[in-house]
């Protein structure tokens, strides 16, 4: 299906229907194509043909640079049919300690005039130990694809709505005792405007401890990780509503305990990046915005933060994951070329549809090759 005929279907079928029903429906039907063999080969090696372009980030094999976000797979039950569409990584979640049924719907809004989405789901999910056993099965099909095309599997943990912000670090560690070991890399979320008071827990002494169990609970259950840094990769993703001072101040944090690397950065509640009927939508609903209005601030946060590295930690390995407002290939570029080491994508498969993200990836390697 090629791009001009998907925004056809998607004007058509999609953007009428609710929201997370046509979330849900697309990404079944994705499933239900990973389930017939012949199909699947056939769809896969149309849609990911020109997609590799490997490069090792946190001590991982990734078969190239853009990776589909956190949000889109929350429980890791589809991950092989995702990689079929050309990602080199797909990172599942938010997953939380225990299972809970997120905020009420309607809770998913599209703001078509921006290629953008508006989200409150509030980390619906089945808890940690449901999401264990569908990646693990999901690690059992990955094993089936030939090796340069299998996927980095990342994992985003949040903290469960109910528990208290004093036992954010216990609830944590829960999510890490049944995810590290089948995770490639952990991503710690405190940055969804979705949770009350999740957003608190960027604050130092709040993110510190959160850290240490994370970082200790992993080590005790996976002995043998599959990074060569020997451990399992540990980042944490911020928002992008943070004053400058304050990213360079959790830059600071993040180099003193020693993290992987940074997602930067997830929804904005920034109501301003918007114009028209979308801005209208947009004061009337709480949650995050994704996509194309995100971009700016997403850009000048990793410049940010590249720059901030570049003089104060000159020595410091630290992986720069850039998600926010990916549309086309030209972004790809310019978000490496600033300094990031992977790119993230969500909203624009949403608009894109499945041969999107072959054309990042592919687009993205000729303009570098210029």
């Amino acid at each position: 299906m090629d791009s001009l005929l998907y925004s056809l279907v998607f004007r058509a079928l999609f953007a009428p229907m609710d929201a997370e029903r046509a979330h849900h429906l697309s990404f079944s039907a994705l499933r239900g194509v990973d389930a017939v063999p012949v199909v699947r080969d056939a769809v896969g090696a149309v849609l990911s043909a020109g997609t590799d372009d490997p490069a090792d980030v946190l001590g991982l094999p990734f078969r190239n640079r853009v990776g589909l976000a956190a949000g889109f797979d929350k429980e890791g039950g589809g991950i092989r049919a995702l990689s079929r569409l050309g990602f080199g990584h797909i990172e599942v979640g938010t997953v939380t300690g225990h299972s809970q049924p997120g905020n009420d719907r309607p809770r998913l809004f599209r703001l078509l005039a921006h290629d953008a989405i508006l989200n409150r789901m509030g980390f619906n999910n089945s808890g940690s130990r449901a999401a264990s056993f569908a990646i693990a099965e999901q690690r059992r099909l990955v094993e089936e694809l030939p090796s340069p095309r299998r996927p980095v599997i990342g994992v985003n943990i949040g903290k469960t709505k109910v528990v208290d912000a004093a036992d954010a670090a216990a609830d944590y560690a829960l999510s890490t005792r049944e995810l590290a070991p089948l995770a490639d890399y952990l991503v710690i979320n405190v940055s969804s405007p979705n949770t009350p008071g999740l957003r608190d827990l960027q604050a130092a002494e709040s993110l510190r401890p959160i850290i240490s169990a994370v970082r200790e609970t992993a080590a005790e259950v996976v002995p043998s990780p599959r990074s060569t840094l020997g451990h399992v990769p540990l980042l944490v993703k911020l928002a992008p509503d943070l004053a400058d001072e304050d990213v360079r101040g959790l830059v600071d944090l993040a180099v003193d305990e020693q993290i992987d690397g940074l997602v930067l950065t997830n929804t904005t509640i920034d109501r301003e990046v918007l114009t028209g009927a979308d801005r209208s939508v947009a004061l009337e609903q709480p949650g995050g915005i994704s996509g194309r209005p995100l971009a700016e601030r997403s850009m000048e946060v990793l410049r940010l933060v590249r720059a901030h590295l570049d003089s104060a930690f000159p020595e410091s390995a630290m992986a720069l994951v850039s998600a926010g407002g990916v549309g086309d290939a030209r972004d790809v570029s310019a978000r490496l070329g600033a300094g990031a080491d992977l790119v993230q994508a969500y909203s624009g498969l949403i608009y894109g549809g499945p041969v999107w993200p072959g054309r990042l990836v592919r687009g993205s390697r000729v303009s570098r090759r210029r």
